[in-house]
């Protein structure tokens, strides 16, 4: 497993100068630390598996590397002249959203090559005309779901026979969301030497299997933050049936310029917004009955902040890459406690305080307190004024919204780092 400390800046990590220069445009001005253990590693043809807290600079820790050894092998046997629909590097990921958002992000870091490196995103939802028509004569990067890119090899419009690279983006959710069939006819489609790297948020059997099969001696990254986060965890226990309310009462109380509110179902998302828009609220809806266009077109309003409040289902808790997102709110809880983490992680990214609360009535807390073990936290129970827990909750119930009382120090005061400074600012607004 990997030690290396953070490079000053990433020209130490060897990147080429348009890519430098790139990254120099778009501000980033030191590496992350999964893109410092992981980007030379790449350079050098490396297997890799790693795992990371979500917001860490994932994209770029592959996207950056690759785009680098595309850039200097331009010129030889691998694309001069080939003819036919050729992928040289093929990046899988489980959903439309991310597909666009992983080849957008490689699209900007290779500006600065003038067109001489292609990137095509495919993936369901749309017409596969179109995603056909931009596949003629090939491409060098491919960013892919797995059911689409199928549809797209039985159709003659590529071919994966000339892979170099393979990267398996949240290789845990495409196995969750039921690809492992159709990983592994396009695993059967690929060459036996190439480069493999996994990016997983979570590290199951059926991943992990994954990886004894692909991976040929990998370099490991696993990094969980020793910093002090800058999201804050809130919970907020709130009488049966009262959740729509405290919301509403949150929202316009604290005036936030964008919220994104998790709940499970499709349903539920209208009814929600319906109930929101009673209360003065407008909210717009993102869930998967919704056309890929109709929600692209919601994405990028709520990302430009033209959408103050976003209803959505899990298709919206895994790669969504929102600047500067002030708060989550779980509605609903998740159902898998994997994805409460994947959830919240849409705010407080990159370094920005963001805010993560849940609402839980009784029917919830066991379920929270499941969440909570799974995850490793403990977070204090709380109530909003005005909103207060009916007192004749049950023994048992007020047992389990009791802060847990914590262990006794060695009586050492514990300094305070920049982002835990950074939360307290925030906090004394909230």
């Amino acid at each position: 497993m990997t030690t290396a400390t953070t490079p000053a800046n990433f020209t130490e990590l060897g990147l080429i100068s348009p890519l430098l220069n790139r990254l120099t445009e778009l501000e980033y001005q030191q590496p992350t630390p999964i893109q410092a253990q992981v980007i030379p590693s790449v350079l050098v043809g490396r297997d890799l598996i790693a795992g990371a807290n979500t917001g860490s600079g994932k994209t770029a820790a592959f996207a950056l590397p690759i785009l680098h050894n595309l850039a200097i092998q331009k010129h030889s046997e691998r694309t001069s002249g080939s003819k036919g629909n050729y992928v040289s590097e093929l990046i899988l990921v489980p959903t439309r959203e991310l597909a666009k958002q992983v080849a957008d992000s490689i699209k900007s870091y290779s500006t600065h090559f003038n067109g001489a490196i292609k990137t095509v995103a495919v993936f369901g939802g749309v017409s596969a005309n179109t995603q056909m028509l931009a596949l003629r004569g090939g491409t060098d990067i491919l960013v892919a779901t797995p059911g689409r890119l199928l549809d797209l090899i039985s159709s003659n419009a590529i071919k994966l026979n000339k892979v170099k690279t393979l990267v398996l983006d949240e290789a845990d959710r495409m196995l969750s969301l039921g690809f492992t069939e159709e990983l592994a006819e396009l695993l059967a489609l690929l060459p036996k030497k190439k480069q493999t790297l996994l990016f997983s948020a979570t590290f199951p059997e059926q991943v992990q299997a994954l990886t004894q099969e692909l991976l040929t001696d990998p370099v490991e990254v696993q990094l969980q933050s020793t910093d002090a986060s800058t999201l804050v965890q809130r919970v907020f226990t709130v009488n049966k049936g009262e959740k729509t309310a405290v919301l509403s009462h949150l929202i316009k109380q604290h005036q936030w310029r964008q919220a994104l509110i998790f709940v499970n179902a499709k349903n539920s998302c209208e009814h929600l917004a319906d109930k929101l828009h009673k209360r003065g609220i407008n909210a717009e809806v993102f869930h998967g009955d919704k056309g890929q266009g109709a929600r692209t077109r919601v994405l990028d309003a709520f990302k430009a902040g033209e959408i103050e409040v976003l209803i959505a289902t899990d298709i919206a808790a895994r790669g969504l890459d929102i600047e500067k997102l002030p708060v989550v709110i779980n509605f609903d809880l998740p159902r898998s406690p994997s994805d409460y983490m994947h959830r919240i992680g849409r705010s407080g990214r990159a370094g920005e305080v963001g805010l993560a609360l849940s609402l839980i009535d009784y029917e919830d807390y066991h379920h929270f307190k499941v969440i909570e073990k799974k995850n490793k936290i403990r977070l204090e129970r709380e109530q909003v004024s005005g909103f207060e827990v009916d007192e004749n909750i049950t023994a048992e119930l007020l047992a389990a919204i009791k802060p847990v009382a914590k262990p006794e120090g060695t009586g050492k005061k514990k300094r305070k780092n920049k982002a835990s400074s950074k939360i307290d600012v925030w906090l004394n607004n909230f």
